[in-house]
């Protein structure tokens, strides 16, 4: 629900992408992107501006995660990210991030400092027959207001 109202108030393009949340725990975040005509390139495959949306919504999931469950607000943003298309994404694609230890401390630590705390975290771009399609590094800003 959080990730729909997200789309149509604060991120549009989250909105019209239409990222679905297939799992969410301590650990791991799974999204899912279908694709379909909005999602296309010219070449029938998923253009590479919806796989980074995914990569974005799948890393930024468990900064959101945490400070809910701490019942704090964040100020979050995406300092850098790298990435490598390693082949044509012709089906839908599944995002995940495990690191959500890390994306955890990372909260506490902005909350214990009060200071912005920087990371890298990696997302993983899968076809439904499981290769990947995309490799992500996102560098998550977090702030605690």
């Amino acid at each position: 629900m959080m990730l729909r109202l997200m789309g149509i108030f604060k991120i549009p393009m989250i909105g019209y992408v239409r990222p679905r949340l297939v799992e969410i725990n301590d650990n791991d975040v799974i999204v899912r992107i279908k694709l379909r005509r909005r999602t296309k390139n010219h070449l029938k495959s998923m253009y590479f501006g919806v796989l980074a949306v995914g990569a974005d919504v799948t890393a930024g999931l468990h900064a959101f995660y945490f400070c809910d469950e701490l019942n704090v607000r964040p100020s979050f943003a995406f300092k850098a990210m790298k990435s490598e298309f390693v082949k044509r994404a012709e089906t839908d694609v599944i995002f995940s991030c495990n690191e959500g230890a890390v994306i955890r401390e990372q909260v506490l630590r902005a909350i214990q400092t009060n200071e912005r705390q920087n990371h890298w975290v990696k997302v993983t771009a899968k076809d439904l027959s499981g290769e990947i399609v995309a490799l992500f590094e996102m560098e998550i800003s977090v702030k605690i207001k």
